[in-house]
C-alpha cells in the first residue's frame, strides 16, 4: 500500500493506494487545521510501504507534511519533481523543472489510461492547459487565472465594481454581480475551447479528448460548447503510475 499526496494551491488531497485502487482518500483545505485532520484520518489506516508526494506549494508546507507522515507512519516522503521524460511522457519545456509537477503527472495519468491524444485543463486557483500527443509528447500549454481568482482580481483592482450580493451565471447579465461572475467563468470556458481548437487544427482535425480536473471542473463543464469529460484526481492517479514505474525512490 502507498500513501499518495497532492499538495495543491487550495487544498491537500491524499489517497491510500492498493493494487486495485484507492482503499481510502480525503482532502483538507489549507485554511483548516491540516495536521489535526490528517492525524485523525490516518491513525486508523495501515502503515504504507511508501509515501510519494507532488507539491506546488512552499517548502514550509512540505516540511509540515513530512513531519506528520514521519510521526504517524515513520516514513519519509519521496517528493516527485518534474523530469524531462518519464512514464512515456516527454516534457516540452526547455527547463523541465519549471513545468508544474501537477501538470506533468496529469499527463502521465492520461497517457497511462489511454486518453491521449488529449487536452488537459486544470481548473482551480489557476487555469492550466496542456496538450499531449498519442505518442506522449507534451506540446506545451497555457496558464491563466482560474474563474474564482479572476473574480477576486477584478474586484480587488476596481473601485466601482463592488457587487452587494453574490452573482449568478448567465449568458447575458443585467446587473454587476451577475456580469462579474458570468464574464469570468465564460472567459475561462472560451480560453479552453480556443486552445482545444488550436491543438485540433495543428493535428489536422484529429479528435482530441478534452479532460477537466480541479476543484471547479464540474462547475465549468456545462459551459463548454465542445465535448469534454471530468478526469478526477489526475495528480493522484499520475503518482500511482509513477510509483509503479519507479519501484525505488530516486
Amino acid at each position: 500500500m502507498k500513501l499518495l499526496l497532492d499538495l495543491g494551491n487550495t487544498r491537500l488531497k491524499w489517497a491510500m493506494a492498493a493494487s486495485d485502487g484507492w482503499s481510502a482518500r480525503g482532502a483538507v483545505a489549507w485554511g483548516e487545521d491540516v495536521v489535526a485532520q490528517l492525524a485523525q484520518a490516518w491513525e486508523t489506516q495501515g502503515r504504507p510501504d511508501r509515501v510519494l508526494g507532488a507539491s506546488v506549494v512552499d517548502a514550509a508546507r512540505e516540511a509540515q507534511l513530512e513531519a506528520v507522515v514521519q510521526r504517524i507512519f515513520s516514513k519519509p516522503v519521496a517528493w516527485v519533481r518534474t523530469p524531462a521524460e518519464a512514464c512515456g511522457v516527454r516534457n516540452a519545456y526547455a527547463e523541465p523543472q519549471r513545468l508544474g509537477v501537477d501538470r506533468f503527472l496529469a499527463m502521465v495519468a492520461a497517457r497511462a489510461h489511454g486518453h491521449a491524444p488529449c487536452v488537459l485543463a486544470g481548473i482551480g486557483t489557476a487555469l492550466t492547459l496542456d496538450a499531449l500527443t498519442a505518442e506522449g509528447q507534451h506540446l506545451g500549454g497555457l496558464i491563466a487565472p482560474g474563474p474564482l481568482l479572476m473574480q477576486q482580481s477584478l474586484l480587488g483592482a476596481t473601485v466601482r465594481v463592488r457587487p452587494e450580493h453574490p452573482g449568478m451565471l448567465r449568458e447575458v447579465a443585467d446587473n454587476t454581480a451577475d456580469a462579474v461572475v458570468s464574464g469570468c467563468w465564460q472567459a475561462v470556458a472560451a480560453l479552453i475551447e480556443r486552445f482545444a481548437g488550436h491543438i485540433a487544427r495543428q493535428d489536422h482535425g484529429r479528435v482530441q479528448r478534452l479532460l477537466l480536473d480541479g476543484g471547479d471542473a464540474a462547475a465549468l463543464l456545462p459551459l463548454l460548447e465542445v465535448p469534454a469529460e471530468i478526469a478526477a484526481d489526475s495528480v493522484l492517479r499520475g503518482l500511482h503510475v509513477w510509483a509503479g514505474a519507479h519501484p525505488v525512490d530516486e
